[in-house]
């Protein structure tokens, strides 16, 4: 499996029985899988399996899916005799009661139910013939968003390569320098005890053993420089995974940001600090390219 963007944009186009539509599927980033929808009135009742089909074949983003519809022909509205006469009627007892102008034509068609639309009259055959070319066409945007978000994926893969193999190159030259050398260490921390041993008024036995073993915790960053390299191998080891690796890999930055400023704090050595913030910079740039990973 190959990593995905969380991040694209589809659309697909399809008509059936007079009705053309469009469909339109863009996702970003988002910390989950969250669903948005413009449909126009009437067609609620595809929600539903719009939420299915993208549950089903992405797992993170916010995700969002618009229809726009054109009706063609003559046929599109059509008067509703029934409703016009049940108007008319109630029209004329109330002028019997109560002096009053007769009805404009232009009031009685705005009245509610007297012009329907197409939608309006259709059987239910004909609206789930309509509703599974809908869905079928929205399949199609959906293939092509995801077959999107997979090529910004694979080429997120190569910068994501990129900037690993940069924090390796810093995390070597970091286990390179002087300070995180056994020899350089033991003559520092040598250094360091004969200046406590000979500080006036001396110090306490128990306090000089605790001096002592802090010095001795500062100095040696070589832990800190190996959980850093098994960090690196553990990032390459998600992306030769694929799928969905975003969150674990968002915590893997976190870990190796963790590493880098322990790092810093511990450096005493120009050069080491130099190179922990670099660190630091690498990883913030691998972090932000995380971010847009499914």
């Amino acid at each position: 499996m190959t990593i995905a963007s969380m991040t694209g944009f589809a659309r697909a186009e399809g008509h059936a029985d007079g009705l053309s539509w469009v469909w339109e599927a863009k996702s970003v980033n988002s910390k989950s899988l969250d669903m948005r929808f413009r449909l126009p009135p009437g067609f609620d009742a595809l929600e539903l399996p719009l939420r299915a089909s993208i549950a089903q074949r992405l797992k993170r983003g916010n995700v969002t899916a618009a229809l726009q519809l054109a009706r063609g022909g003559s046929g599109s509205l059509r008067l509703n005799r029934e409703a016009l006469a049940a108007v008319l009627a109630i029209a004329r007892e109330v002028a019997a009661e109560i002096e009053s102008t007769p009805p404009r034509l232009d009031g009685l068609l705005a009245i509610k139910g007297v012009i329907e639309s197409g939608d309006e009259s259709e059987d239910e055959a004909t609206r789930e013939r309509r509703d599974a070319a809908l869905l079928a066409s929205w399949e199609e945007a959906l293939c092509r968003l995801a077959e999107m978000r997979g090529h910004e994926g694979r080429r997120l893969a190569g910068v994501l390569e990129a900037r690993l193999a940069e924090i390796s190159a810093l995390v070597a030259a970091a286990g390179a320098t002087a300070a995180a050398q056994p020899e350089a260490l033991r003559a520092q921390l040598r250094a360091q005890l004969k200046e406590l041993l000979d500080a006036v008024p001396q110090l306490p036995e128990d306090r000089l053993a605790q001096e002592a073993a802090l010095l001795i915790a500062k100095a040696d960053v070589r832990e800190e420089l190996d959980r850093l390299e098994a960090h690196v191998a553990g990032a390459r080891a998600l992306i030769a995974e694929g799928g969905a690796i975003g969150r674990r890999f968002d915590f893997l930055c976190q870990e190796l940001n963790r590493e880098a400023n322990t790092l810093c704090s511990k450096s005493a050595d120009l050069e080491l600090t130099r190179l922990g913030l670099a660190l630091k910079a690498a990883i913030e740039q691998l972090r932000e390219q995380v971010q847009n990973i499914e």
